[in-house]
């Protein structure tokens, strides 16, 4: 079974809701030096989920890439951060 590591997410740009291809992730709030503590968040069996620390709505596409997002400047890379 093949690994994948947990995509990030940030909402530096302040949008009202991000699409994402995932149902687990971390929110990081904006990039650093801005970011929130990394939460960790599991939407179960809905389709969207409030980040509890700044309120940013991520709504589950199911149509976008595993760990995609719309619009894509949301995908945090933490290896490159």
């Amino acid at each position: 079974m093949a690994q994948h590591a947990t995509p990030h997410f940030h909402n530096t740009e302040g949008l009202p809701r991000i699409e994402i291809g995932a149902k687990e992730f971390q929110c990081v709030g904006a990039k650093p030096p801005f970011d929130h503590p990394h939460v960790f968040i599991d939407m179960g069996a809905d389709s969207e989920a409030v980040c509890p620390y700044c309120s940013t709505l991520y709504v589950f596409n199911p149509g976008l890439p595993f760990g995609a997002a719309n619009p894509a400047s949301a995908v945090y890379d933490i290896e490159h951060a």
